[in-house]
């Protein structure tokens, strides 16, 4: 790589390190995933930066954050033994900007395709079709995904007396 390409790639990490730090704490619920998420999607996109050219390469960012994620959940169904025979120890959570704790502790409530569903539409702002395209699925599948998502979240704010019954 260049000099003029590194320099590329830099300004291309400084601008979108937060916005894509921020996605993957939506999607992994967990900040140190989250930060290995966005290291791992930025050593890909900086493999390939300056063999290839990016129409959004924001936008493809994410679209190898989500499919670095679905590869991570695959791994851990099989590393991670079927009973949870030991104790719980709590992790002390860094909250990003933004954030508001009861929403992280919400989101750590989701299965990973409902969290990854809720974070392709709400913070990336795709539509049903494209969230469809990113997670490589379905577009009913997708659909199932964000209601039964929504309704989990609209019952942890409902538990916190964030949200009436009516409201919900």
């Amino acid at each position: 790589m260049d000099d003029a390409t590194r320099a590329e790639f830099a300004d291309f990490v400084t601008v979108q390190v937060r916005p894509l730090l921020g996605f993957a704490h939506a999607l992994t619920a967990d900040p140190h995933d989250a930060w290995d998420l966005t290291q791992e999607t930025l050593a890909r996109m900086g493999e390939r930066w300056g063999r290839t050219t990016y129409d959004a390469p924001g936008a493809y960012a994410r679209t190898v954050m989500v499919r670095l994620n679905i590869d991570r959940i695959r791994r851990l169904r099989r590393e991670l033994p079927r009973s949870t025979a030991g104790p719980d120890v709590a992790v002390p959570v860094e909250h990003l900007d933004g954030m508001d704790p009861w929403l992280v502790d919400a989101l750590a409530t989701l299965s990973p395709r409902q969290r990854t569903a809720l974070a392709l539409r709400y913070v990336e702002d795709l539509d049903v079709r494209g969230i469809a395209e990113r997670m490589g699925c379905s577009e009913g599948t997708v659909k199932s995904q964000l209601s039964r998502g929504t309704e989990r979240l609209r019952e942890h704010a409902r538990d916190r007396g964030l949200l009436t019954t009516r409201e919900g």
